[in-house]
């Protein structure tokens, strides 16, 4: 008999497993997905609204969301795709306010706490966006700043897009989701991103200039 439905194998993500406790009121359960989600929800609206202050505001915001909206919590597809749509609306509702271009505020601590799957965004992204290798000596604070800047430059669907993409790993189809968009226009997207990003960080990887925020 088989027993690995696919009920079932949804069920075996901790994640979803967590979602449902918190369903059915479990206080707890919605504490151990704040303390697993909140830097990385953190980090994304830092990045989404360029502002360090406005992106904590939110972050409260976007899980106060999910906690109001558990009840109509379906477990049909990753909770991370269903937290992070309630991100991205949170995000363009304040944009979308704000009727201007974010102000960027720059990390200038190398202490400052980081999700670990961001320890090396910032090289990774320099990389892929340009297809070279850099020739000259790079320091680490200024890659990531110089990376905050060109993708604050971005517009906000392809801001969006590439953070997904290239920090939370996320397919086409599960940004698309995400930004309710099909996988195809999320592909152009991405490939119009990637351009942008090769152009504004070209000229600082080769001859250390400045990137223009």
């Amino acid at each position: 008999m088989i027993f690995n439905s696919s009920a079932q194998l949804k069920l075996q993500d901790t994640d979803i497993r967590l979602m449902l406790a918190v369903q059915q009121d479990d206080a707890s359960a919605f504490e151990k997905l704040m303390l697993r989600y909140q830097d990385r929800v953190l980090f994304l609206l830092r990045h989404l609204v360029g502002n360090r202050d406005t992106a904590e505001d939110l972050a409260q915001e976007v899980f106060l969301r999910v906690f109001r909206a558990r009840k109509n919590y379906l477990p049909e597809a990753k909770f991370t795709t269903w937290l992070f749509t309630i991100t991205n609306n949170v995000a363009l509702n304040t944009l979308r306010t704000r009727h201007r271009k974010p102000e960027v505020q720059l990390g200038t601590s190398t202490n400052e706490e980081e999700p670990n799957s961001q320890k090396h965004f910032a090289e990774d992204l320099i990389l892929a966006s340009s297809g070279a290798i850099p020739t000259r000596q790079l320091d680490k604070l200024e890659i990531k700043q110089m990376v905050e800047l060109a993708i604050a430059a971005l517009g906000e669907r392809q801001r969006a897009a590439i953070l997904y993409h290239k920090f939370e790993g996320k397919s086409y189809q599960e940004i698309a989701e995400i930004m309710e968009m099909t996988p195809q226009a999320v592909k152009s997207l991405l490939c119009r991103a990637r351009l942008n990003l090769r152009d504004s960080l070209q000229g600082y990887m080769q001859h250390g200039k400045k990137v223009k925020g």
